[in-house]
């Protein structure tokens, strides 16, 4: 049986691939206010404006591809039994082969009925554009399929539920700042090893050894891998 390697993955995952970050200096929250473009209340003020930024964040997917860290930790299925918890919203692990994925704040290419969240639609990519007023079958104005701040987060229990099951737990890319993804590590069995891959210095939200890679995604991958094997 498979030992069950579980990954959270951030921003920093995807840095390599060319995808701009929120938090950073220069990232997108400097560019767009994030109560304009995340939040209910600014869907609510300007829902073009808010359309007009998952439309572009979608162009932007087209012109990437996913780096050698997505295709890392895709290959090492083959040795274990891999889950991903992202809080990304791109699909740069699935289209790096990864095939077990928990989206926490929701998938850049879909959309949703705002009367009915069951009812998701998945985008393709000759149709990534959404009119502000653009509706479902049954009528329903379509939003983007992101969790917004001040949302409730619907993927974390089930994120819980691995993350207690995880023989190997890894951290790649995030900053551990934002909850309740940064929470996960709470929920990591006290025997199980746990690595962070980033090239910065993050603080750890729990008091335990923790395998630090200062790594980019890729190298940090590239690592994880050799010391996995070890």
């Amino acid at each position: 049986m498979k030992k069950k390697l579980v990954v959270l993955t951030g921003a920093g995952m995807s840095v390599e691939s060319g995808l701009s970050t929120f938090r950073d200096s220069g990232g997108l929250w400097d560019r767009y206010p994030v109560e304009d473009v995340a939040t209910p209340e600014g869907w609510e003020k300007n829902p073009a404006l808010v359309q007009e930024f998952y439309n572009k964040r979608r162009k932007e997917l087209l012109t990437v591809k996913p780096n050698d860290g997505h295709r890392g930790l895709a290959a090492l299925e083959k040795d274990y039994d891999v889950t991903i918890i992202t809080q990304n919203v791109d699909n740069l692990h699935e289209r790096a082969g990864s095939t077990k994925i928990i989206h926490l704040h929701g998938e850049l290419t879909k959309v949703r009925s705002v009367k009915n969240e069951s009812r998701i639609y998945e985008l393709s990519p000759d149709h990534y554009e959404i009119a502000p007023d653009e509706t479902d079958a049954y009528g329903d104005r379509l939003r983007p399929h992101i969790v917004w701040f001040g949302e409730a987060v619907p993927m974390i229990e089930p994120a819980i539920d691995i993350t207690e099951q995880a023989d190997i737990f890894v951290v790649i890319g995030t900053s551990l700042n934002v909850y309740p993804a940064a929470g996960l590590l709470r929920y990591v069995r006290p025997q199980v090893p746990i690595y962070l891959i980033d090239p910065k210095e993050v603080k750890v939200p729990v008091n335990r050894p923790v395998h630090v890679i200062q790594k980019g995604a890729s190298e940090g991958v590239a690592e994880l891998i050799r010391l996995l094997h070890q």
